[in-house]
């Protein structure tokens, strides 16, 4: 998992990983697929959003239900973590903090809990 600083104005979650992400993975892109949720499927080369079944066409293939289904099997890990992090940290359920200090937050909740949970030492 990643966190990044809040980005100025209205940034979605995309433009952010764009700017701030994305161009980091570029070189490791063709070594390691980087999975993605469907959002994401603007994103480029090296970025892996699951295959979409197209609006009235016929059902995806077995290799790209295969595909998806690795995907979410890879994906639920990062979505549990998120989740567990928002649940055990109630700060972050309702931020009120300036927008400067929510990314220090979010941070430092997440090395807390990778503690608690014996992930780091």
């Amino acid at each position: 998992m990643w966190v990044s600083e809040v980005r100025p104005g209205r940034v979605n979650d995309l433009a952010a990983a764009k700017e701030l992400v994305f161009a980091a993975l570029r070189p490791f892109t063709g070594l390691m697929p980087c999975l993605a949720d469907g959002g994401y499927e603007p994103a480029g080369r090296g970025i892996h959003p699951p295959v979409r079944k197209p609006r009235g066409g016929p059902e995806l293939d077995i290799s790209a239900q295969a595909c998806n289904m690795l995907l979410r099997s890879l994906r639920c890990l990062g979505e549990r973590g998120f989740a567990l992090l928002k649940q055990r940290w109630q700060v972050l359920q309702h931020v009120t903090a300036s927008p400067g200090k929510i990314g220090g937050i979010a941070r430092a909740a997440l090395v807390l809990t990778l503690f608690e949970h014996k992930m780091l030492t």
